[in-house]
């Protein structure tokens, strides 16, 4: 019996080394999914990241455009009005050149001058308005002063 007891030790010990090699390579596999796992939630957390990088950037690049276009827009606005302000006061200087020469004229021809004349202006009538007070009351009526 003796000879059988070393075979059977050191099938147990072969056993032991094989259960421990077992162990090991499930916890390689499993610590190998969890690495992949992680993978790719560190590659989707990169993909966002930059997708929201982008985003910014775009966000940024409209914000530029829709300031420069507004800025564009006031400095159109502000060239219309000294436009208008110019040609307001070319008009008002030709009317004064007109009424001048009008004048002239009528010294000239001894007539008298038609812009000379003030014209009153009437107040504007309002409707009258009849008071309370002024309603003559019915007969069951209550007067409340």
């Amino acid at each position: 019996m003796a000879p059988s007891v070393p075979r059977t030790r050191a099938a147990a010990a072969l056993r032991m080394k094989q259960i421990t090699l077992d162990n090991q390579d499930r916890t390689i596999r499993r610590l190998r999914a969890q690495l992949a796992t992680a993978r790719r939630v560190l590659a989707a957390t990169k993909k966002e990241l930059e997708e929201t990088r982008v985003k910014k950037q775009q966000v940024r690049e409209n914000h530029v455009e829709c300031h420069q276009k507004f800025q564009a827009r006031i400095h159109e606005a502000e060239d219309s009005m000294q436009a208008q302000h110019l040609i307001t006061e070319a008009l008002v200087d030709e009317k004064d050149s007109l009424l001048q020469t009008i004048h002239g004229l009528e010294e000239a021809n001894n007539a008298p001058a038609p812009f000379d004349v003030e014209l009153e202006e009437e107040p504007e009538e309002e409707p009258e308005e009849e008071e309370i007070g002024d309603i003559p009351l019915g007969e069951g009526e209550i007067d409340d002063e």
